[in-house]
């Protein structure tokens, strides 16, 4: 009752109705994977540098309808930031705005269930630019494959403590390694850590 009177009040502060269908009732077998790369962990002051996402349909990864996204940025993207990102300013060439990569995102979402591997933090990411440009957060449902992971691996060991670092949750689901920290990439892997978690009983 709570999250639909919460959704209801979120889209009476959309202002612009091209996005409305971001409150319709998903009727896709479909939902999106995403990430996002960005100069710092703070969503209030850090900027998205890129945009990866990736759709599943049933249990088919369409990696063939992928977006990623690179993103202009106001300032030089400083020596720390490349380091984790790799993506340096000299790459950035081709690079769209802000509200053109966010409204390209949204379009490409719709009202699908979004799935992340510390997705609150990427929401938060995105909230940061849709509040001011339509008015609303993202009303999408969300699923937490970290959480996913816990909820198997908890069955069986209740009283162990549980590594939810990526990379461990990858190796114990005998999942490739791509190469981290590229936005597509990274969604392209929680993917199909989500696939797998979402068909299997229990770790």
């Amino acid at each position: 009752m709570f999250l639909q009177w919460k959704n209801n009040w979120n889209k009476k502060k959309l202002n612009d109705e091209r996005f409305l269908f971001l409150f319709d009732e998903n009727q896709y077998d479909e939902v999106v994977v995403f990430d996002t790369e960005t100069t710092g962990l703070n969503p209030k002051k850090d900027n998205i540098v890129s945009i990866g996402a990736v759709k599943i349909r049933g249990n088919t990864i369409l990696t063939d309808e992928a977006l990623h996204i690179l993103v202009e940025q106001p300032q030089a993207i400083n020596g720390d930031s490349i380091k984790i990102h790799q993506i340096r300013n000299c790459d950035l060439e081709g690079a769209v705005s802000i509200e053109e990569a966010i409204e390209r995102f949204l379009y490409y979402i719709g009202n699908r269930t979004l799935v992340g591997y510390y997705l609150e933090f990427d929401v938060a990411m995105i909230n940061r630019y849709i509040k001011p440009l339509y008015g609303i957060t993202l009303p999408n449902k969300q699923i937490e494959v970290s959480a996913l992971y816990y909820d198997k691996k908890i069955e069986r060991i209740p009283q162990g403590n549980i590594d939810l670092r990526f990379d461990t949750i990858l190796s114990d689901l005998g999942l490739p390694k791509l190469k981290g920290h590229d936005a597509l990439n990274d969604a392209i892997m929680t993917a199909m850590a989500y696939l797998k978690l979402k068909n299997i009983s229990s770790l």
